[in-house]
């Protein structure tokens, strides 16, 4: 799944992305000195972070305008797929945040991360999991069909159970040390427009041409019972799945 990414209209509309990263840093528990690979590292936000604690971080990312940003920030970050890591046991932990749901090649993901590690390094991350923006992907299913555009399975992302993600990390050779499903109803700071128009953007224009403004406004009406409160604020239905796995 591929989306036109603006560090700048990401800084506005989604900070909160790296700003509710925070527990799984923790979960990574980083150490000055460590090689980590930061998975779709973004604009930086959070590499910065795992850099100021002491690590020597690699960031990659498939947007050139995200690694502009990042390196502006100090960041070693380079242009490249996570589904063609090329790394040969060079880290110590691979970390990602809220990146894995654009990939639905799983399997090719967690097979280049596993040859990426060092035997004993961790694989960390969050993304979107089983049940993630149920709300929002049923309003724009609905808007796509009224408006006769072939609906794929899953429109292109990827939200998996428990299940499903620990058998692709199983498969790949990792072992599991933990895996959840966590709800995190997610504030939105410039509405639910912004969020379409950030994360949901790419797509509809593809689908939709001129008429992708006109949906994205009658997606929004749709949701406007569910996800928005009485005073105008709203909340996307976020729901993480976070894990952390190990090369034996």
């Amino acid at each position: 799944m591929t989306n036109q990414w603006n560090a700048q209209t990401y800084e506005r509309n989604a900070r909160f992305v790296s700003d509710l990263g925070m527990p799984v840093v923790e979960l990574l528990a980083p150490q000055p000195g460590q090689r980590v690979l930061d998975l779709g590292c973004g604009d930086g936000a959070l590499t910065a972070k795992l850099q100021a604690i002491g690590c020597v971080v690699t960031g990659i990312d498939p947007s050139e305008d995200f690694v502009r940003a990042a390196v502006a920030r100090g960041i070693d970050a380079h242009i490249v797929d996570a589904r063609q890591l090329e790394f040969d046991e060079e880290f110590d932990a691979v970390f990602s945040n809220a990146v894995l749901h654009w990939i639905p090649e799983a399997d090719k993901v967690a097979e280049g991360v596993f040859r990426a590690l060092k035997p004993g390094g961790k694989f960390v991350g969050e993304f979107g999991g089983h049940g993630n923006i149920a709300a929002i992907m049923t309003s724009l299913v609905a808007t796509l069909r009224r408006l006769d555009v072939q609906v794929e399975e899953r429109l292109g992302w990827y939200y998996p159970t428990v299940a499903e993600y620990r058998t692709v990390l199983e498969h790949a050779g990792f072992i599991v040390e933990s895996i959840e499903l966590i709800p995190r109803p997610t504030p939105l700071p410039t509405g639910m427009i912004g969020w379409l128009q950030t994360f949901r953007g790419t797509y509809l224009r593809e689908k939709l041409g001129a008429q992708a403004d006109t949906a994205m406004n009658e997606i929004v009406e749709n949701l406007r019972f569910a996800l928005c409160d009485g005073s105008g604020n709203w909340t996307a239905d976020y729901v993480r799945l976070r894990f952390h796995a190990r090369r034996p």
